[in-house]
């Protein structure tokens, strides 16, 4: 099967001391299957640029995106394949954001997505989790949602972060026609930048 055609994709994410690291794969019966992207997010950069490759020999470029300004709080991320075309954009909702964290989605010929946190009580805890002293400092343990919608609010896909402490995310897609690779971006990016 290939990645556009997937319905689910399962996504971990493991920490180490310079990297994030994220595997995307490739439902098996409920489970992870084939991995099909793999990506290292360095810390502490100051633009962000994130290269998704088909495997973990980094042989191959899946997709790519990068941030378009260096200090930008409701910037955009473009996402280019591995000739460096465009396949879309996604953006975060600063000002919507302040309260429930809304993220925007674009893809030529299908308009705009937007996904915001399913659960606004949640999200008002996760704004407070940041600033309790030495608490803050540690990942958020619990789980998070995320739904995206057309303008119209037909269902694009879902982010589900399905375990309490370590970042494994459960990714459903219900558009047929929404691209694969943005939908693994934004994904990437609900993670590596949420809170920023």
């Amino acid at each position: 099967m290939s990645v556009q055609n997937a319905q689910v994709l399962h996504m971990h994410q493991k920490v180490t001391f310079m990297v994030n690291r994220y595997e995307v794969f490739l439902d098996d019966n409920g489970r992870p299957g084939q991995l099909v992207g793999f990506a290292e997010q360095k810390r502490l950069k100051i633009k962000e640029r994130v290269t998704i490759y088909t495997n973990s020999s980094k042989s191959r470029v899946l997709f790519e995106f990068n941030a378009r300004k260096v200090l930008d709080l409701g910037g955009g991320y473009d996402v280019t394949d591995e000739q460096g075309r465009s396949i879309g954009l996604f953006r975060k909702d600063f000002g919507k954001s302040l309260l429930r964290s809304t993220w925007h989605l674009e893809q030529p010929g299908m308009g705009t997505a937007t996904g915001a946190e399913r659960n606004k009580w949640l999200a008002g805890f996760r704004r407070v989790w940041g600033w309790i002293p030495y608490i803050g400092d540690a990942p958020f343990p619990m789980r998070y949602h995320f739904d995206f919608a057309t303008e119209n609010g037909a269902p694009v896909f879902s982010v589900d972060k399905k375990t309490w402490i370590r970042d494994h995310y459960l990714v459903t897609i219900q558009d047929p026609g929404v691209d694969r690779r943005l939908v693994i971006a934004q994904a990437v990016a609900l993670d590596a930048l949420q809170s920023r």
